[in-house]
């Protein structure tokens, strides 16, 4: 990865503009916007650029040409500040348990895309193909290796494996992400199953109560440790589905900047779900100044799209360092009590 992003660095046109020594697609294959911040890219990459050469030393050391880990506390450590891109499939795999699940079932992948296909299936996952990141190259049809068959196929084989969940939309984007990182199809397809069926239980199904109780999780604990952002919520009446949603269904893809979303899964994948908290409740502290000067309901809405852009979220090593920092103790036994609370309100109110 260091080595895309260096080349993205030095390709010069001549009139010395850091515009014109930036691809306008990054190592991923996603265009640039119109008005992304070459000259802050180029600044933030010539200290991050250090970061990934020195981690990616470390981690070949650590890994010494094996193909399998054993999750400790240096490995978590190292998990933390970050997976060279070159060793990322590797580690989800091992971390997520995904890769047992691969070798207890050899030829499970195949078999699920030879066999007798739902017809509303494939008509729903055809539908959103098109739609799965317009703005990257590799999901077009005029790419040399585009990646919409191979997204079909580990959607499709997905939605046959878990009849409970099918698909349901934003599966595309996580199915697409783990295609780009993992650049193969079975890895990714259970690497989805890790993440729906045991980090994120219940977040895809059709009643996707599992989205729901941690959209409310996340309320509670802003009203435990930023109760001054809660107030204005309350007195702007404002729901955490409205402003939180897409971070939690999209695990925080087309959210926050690339990068950074591919650290928070490195983390996500080894630590588990709590890691969207963390990230969540450090946006909000971090900028909780601005939330409290909001006026209105479409004031509150507006600022938490705006704390998704900008420097803090775009110098993800510094970000990363962040959420582990920032929103103070978060342990799996308070998770597991807010969500059992919440969700008993949740399933009473729908009954």
């Amino acid at each position: 990865m260091e080595k895309n992003q260096a080349n993205n660095r030095t390709r010069a046109t001549g009139d010395g503009g850091a515009k014109d020594r930036v691809d306008r697609v990054d190592p991923y294959g996603f265009e640039r916007s119109e008005d992304f911040d070459y000259e802050s890219y180029e600044e933030f990459m010539s200290e991050y650029l250090v970061v990934l050469t020195r981690r990616s030393i470390k981690w070949s050391k650590l890994l010494k040409g094996k193909n399998r880990v054993q999750k400790n506390v240096k490995l978590k450590r190292y998990v933390r500040k970050g997976i060279p891109n070159e060793h990322r499939a590797l580690i989800w795999m091992a971390a997520s348990g995904a890769q047992d699940q691969l070798e207890k079932n050899p030829g499970y992948y195949q078999s699920l895309l030879g066999a007798q296909h739902d017809h509303r299936l494939v008509e729903t996952i055809c539908t959103d193909l098109n739609r799965t990141f317009p703005d990257n190259i590799h999901f077009r049809k005029t790419s040399n290796q585009c990646l919409q068959k191979a997204l079909y196929n580990v959607l499709l084989a997905y939605g046959h494996h878990n009849s409970d969940v099918g698909y349901c939309q934003g599966m595309n984007f996580i199915a697409g992400y783990l295609l780009i990182v993992t650049k193969d199809e079975e890895k990714s397809f259970w690497l989805m199953d890790a993440l729906l069926g045991r980090i994120l239980p219940d977040y895809y199904n059709p009643t996707m109560v599992g989205l729901k109780t941690d959209q409310e999780v996340l309320g509670e604990l802003v009203k435990l440790k930023i109760p001054r952002v809660w107030q204005t919520m309350m007195d702007h009446n404002v729901m955490w589905t409205l402003v939180v949603s897409r971070w939690f269904i999209c695990l925080y893809i087309d959210v926050l900047p690339v990068e950074t979303v591919l650290r928070i899964w490195d983390c996500l994948f080894y630590e588990g779900s709590k890691i969207l908290f963390r990230v969540a409740l450090t946006l909000i502290h971090h900028n909780q100044p601005l939330i409290q000067q909001a006026q209105s309901l479409p004031d509150v809405c507006q600022v938490f799209k705006q704390i998704t852009h900008g420097p803090f979220v775009n110098e993800c090593h510094t970000f990363m360092q962040k959420i582990f920092t920032e929103p103070g103790s978060l342990s799996m036994a308070t998770l597991t009590k807010l969500r059992t609370t919440c969700r008993s309100c949740i399933t009473a109110e729908e009954t």
